[in-house]
């Protein structure tokens, strides 16, 4: 037993411990219990999984608001046509600035 908390733990009571005048056969060694890490684990885990959850269903509802407006997009772009009456005959164009001539 080469380490103090060894023999401590051993039941040797190292004499420069004892307080004067006091019956070793009275010392009672109280030891602390070694710290659990399942606590701190489980507690990463769950924070892992929720941030990983939260992502998922962020990703799902964003996919979700994108596939609603193709689909609004798509059925606006066949029913403006045929409420306005023109059968097709109005189209939608962007027009693009010329670029000046270099000198």
């Amino acid at each position: 037993m080469n380490r103090p908390d060894a023999q401590l733990r051993a039941g040797h009571v190292p004499a420069d411990l004892i307080p004067p005048g006091t019956d070793p056969r009275s010392v009672v060694i109280v030891h602390t219990t070694p710290r659990s890490w399942t606590g701190p684990l489980v507690l990463i885990l769950v924070a892992t999984v929720g941030v990983c959850g939260l992502v998922y269903l962020t990703t799902v509802a964003v996919l979700s608001l994108v596939q609603v407006a193709a689909t609004t997009a798509a059925a606006i772009k066949t029913a403006v046509p045929t409420l306005i009456g023109g059968g097709g005959l109005i189209t939608l164009a962007v027009k693009v600035p010329k670029k000046k001539p270099s000198k």
